[in-house]
């Protein structure tokens, strides 16, 4: 049946159109225009279903992208993805065939971050054949491009991934329940605590940024933040603004945010006003610290 057949590939169109996006409410249109249209097709002409509807949720996806880049021309301040908090990470995880990145790092802010600096159709080729694991021919018929010109789009975008630090062959970061990475967090916490500038830019990498999106709604860093000491006096800032938050360590949880360490942080009236997560280094140190404040994209963050 049509809707058995659409449901068994939902994951998959939201998968993609999340990381082609940035974005969990446009993933979630793109799936429902996507499912607008598959009732709409003649079933018997469409030889593979996955095929079609990958093709269309693509095609949707690049449209979109098209309108949002006149409005990110726009945007006040830095565009960050819009988060996933703990097991809202599974709703985007691709049940296909494993890919060369891990999941957890296909859903990372910082590798969200670094897709959307791509340019859409190379965007789109490196994540059909080097995540969803689809030959350039099948990848040419969806952008209307020949095999030859696909695998120049996607040798593009994978090179400008891998200079960020995002490929097969990058050393993984420690996973969030590696020890080496809870006694980080134990002692990044504890940094911020006690007010030890020192001691917490002892536990950032060299080459540490710090990232901020507001949307122009709230406050927010304009622009990355670099180097251990600046994102150390940074953090140590905010903190101070929490612990003067009324009821304190009520007002902060941890998280895990798109697979990644993390925390929640509400105001004093119940609002969450933060979700903050870490990238780590192969050695364990903050490489990436990412603050989503924007209230538009912390809509429908569980709790």
């Amino acid at each position: 049946m049509p809707i058995t057949t659409f449901e068994a590939h939902r994951p998959r169109l939201r998968a993609l159109a999340y990381r082609m996006l940035g974005s969990r409410s446009e993933a979630e249109d793109v799936v429902q225009e996507a499912w607008l249209r598959w009732q709409a097709v003649d079933h018997a002409q469409v030889q593979d279903a996955l095929a079609y509807l990958c093709r269309t949720a693509t095609h949707l996806c690049l449209d979109q992208l098209q309108s949002a880049r006149a409005r990110r021309e726009q945007y006040v301040g830095l565009w960050l993805p819009e988060p996933l908090v703990d097991d809202a990470l599974w709703d985007y995880c691709d049940p296909g065939p494993e890919a060369a990145l891990g999941q957890r790092q296909q859903l990372s802010l910082g590798f969200l971050l670094a897709l959307q600096h791509l340019g859409p159709l190379e965007r789109a080729a490196f994540l059909l054949h080097d995540v969803f694991d689809q030959g350039f021919d099948e990848v040419a018929q969806t952008l209307g491009r020949s095999a030859a010109a696909c695998r120049q789009l996607a040798s593009r975008a994978r090179k400008r991934l891998q200079a960020q630090g995002f490929g097969p062959d990058a050393p993984a970061p420690p996973s969030a329940d590696d020890p080496r990475t809870q006694a980080l967090l134990g002692a990044f916490a504890q940094a911020l605590a006690s007010g030890d500038v020192q001691a917490l830019a002892a536990l950032l990498a060299e080459d540490v940024h710090l990232y901020s999106d507001g949307g122009g709604v709230v406050c927010a860093v304009p622009a990355p933040l670099g180097g251990r000491l600046r994102v150390a006096q940074a953090l140590l800032t905010f903190a101070r603004t929490w612990q003067r938050t009324p009821g304190g360590a009520q007002a902060l949880r941890a998280a895990r945010v798109n697979g990644e360490p993390g925390a929640l942080v509400w105001n004093a009236q119940g609002t969450l006003e933060d979700v903050c997560a870490l990238r780590l280094n192969a050695s364990g140190q903050v490489l990436g610290v990412y603050f989503q404040r924007n209230p538009r994209k912390l809509l429908g963050v569980g709790a």
